[in-house]
């Protein structure tokens, strides 16, 4: 089901032709509508992609007050139409924007909505594995902390590489602890920024890839003894973090019959998080909560 503002509705029915040209064997069905009660009716899982981005001229207090429209607005038709357990992805300006969704309504638990980290996970797993000369599926348990920003930590002090059939840790298998420390953490930090300058437009093709792994790991589980980052409510965790953000940490999922369940596995990593990121989050959900609640 696509959901997007009457004007686009003509880009829509291009999706919708290219998705029937791509004769996926799982796609029964494509749905354009410009209406939210069309587009979170009885939905599983809801990829909110849509957002403001920050223009030439704008304060951010402009940009959150956009934002916050748009998004208690999905909130709300999430809250009305779609299933109690629906699986919200917030993707653009993920950590507030995914705050403003998830207090925008009372049937959904907190813990259904999450955010997109995963592309700047993904993006940290394949600079270690380029530097080791293996595939990206031989790292693992990489960790991003803070907000999905140039302040954000890449952290590979718990993760794994496999080499040659072998786990080593992610420190003795690069060899290169300076690099670990310095150009590795400054080149994810700023590999948005860099994608944008290369070819002119953000992140696509690895965001949508970080999209569909997030949502995979939320459905299926992540693997045995496996965690990966995204972004869920912070609520009772050891990491110092204050209460009601929605921060990235080390998380894992596991299901049950009829159930998906999130953990951020805060029992166990104690993870170095930038003061900066926190007090940046903490001022936006401040003037976020303002606009939403005025």
């Amino acid at each position: 089901i696509l959901l997007d503002i009457p004007p686009m509705l003509p880009v829509l029915d291009g999706v919708v032709m290219e998705l029937q040209d791509c004769a996926l064997p799982l796609l029964r069905e494509v749905i354009p509508t410009d209406k939210v009660e069309v587009g979170f009716k009885d939905i599983d899982a809801a990829i909110l992609v849509g957002s403001m981005p920050r223009k030439e001229g704008m304060e951010r207090k402009d940009l959150l007050k956009a934002n916050v429209a748009i998004f208690k607005t999905q909130g709300q038709a999430l809250d009305k139409y779609a299933k109690k357990n629906v699986k919200v992805l917030v993707v653009g300006n993920p950590n507030t924007n995914c705050l403003i969704a998830s207090k925008s309504g009372s049937i959904h638990s907190q813990e259904n909505f999450s955010c997109l980290t995963r592309l700047d996970h993904n993006r940290a797993c394949s600079q270690v594995a380029m530097r080791c000369g293996v595939s990206s599926d031989k790292v693992k348990n990489v960790i991003i902390w803070g907000n999905h920003s140039s302040t954000q930590y890449p952290d590979v002090h718990h993760a794994k590489v496999n080499v040659s059939g072998s786990e080593v840790s992610a420190y003795d298998a690069v060899k290169n602890d300076a690099w670990l420390r310095g150009d590795f953490i400054s080149t994810v930090q700023l590999r948005g920024a860099a994608v944008i300058k290369a070819r002119k437009l953000s992140s696509a093709m690895s965001a949508a890839k970080a999209i569909c792994d997030h949502m995979r790991d939320i459905w299926f589980g992540t693997k045995e003894g496996e965690f990966i980052s995204m972004g869920v409510y912070a609520a009772g965790n050891s990491y110092g973090i204050p209460e009601d953000l929605i921060i990235p940490s080390p998380s894992r999922s596991r299901t049950r019959p009829g159930n998906l369940l999130m953990d951020s596995l805060s029992t166990t990593f104690h993870g170095p998080t930038s003061p900066n990121s926190r007090q940046r989050l903490v001022e936006e959900r401040d003037t976020a909560m303002d606009f939403l609640f005025s």
